[in-house]
């Protein structure tokens, strides 16, 4: 039986073999979470949302909150019209005693 004979792959070898495995199973669960769509890639734009003037009143002094924030939302998306922003913001800014 010729070829039988000596050692395998030895230590070295082994070791070899298995951070060749670890780096290409990390390689590829890095890859599956870099394209599949997660939060990391639903964070919103970096441009804040086109307000349009309310005529300067004193509720412009009022510090937005999440309700000002999802209705400036809502507008930049045409969800609702300029005229039921104004109505809806005044109803916010009035529960909020905002309206002096």
């Amino acid at each position: 039986m010729m070829g039988w004979y000596g050692t395998g792959m030895g230590g070295f070898g082994w070791m070899g073999m298995g951070l060749f495995w670890l780096v290409l199973i990390g390689v590829i669960v890095w890859l599956v979470v870099r394209l599949l769509p997660g939060r990391a890639q639903q964070t919103p734009s970096a441009a804040p949302p086109v307000v349009p003037p309310t005529g300067g009143g004193p509720q412009d002094d009022v510090p937005a909150g999440p309700a000002l924030e999802i209705l400036d939302h809502r507008l930049a998306r045409g969800e609702v019209d300029v005229e039921t922003y104004r109505t809806i913001r005044a109803a916010i800014l009035q529960s909020r005693g905002g309206a002096r």
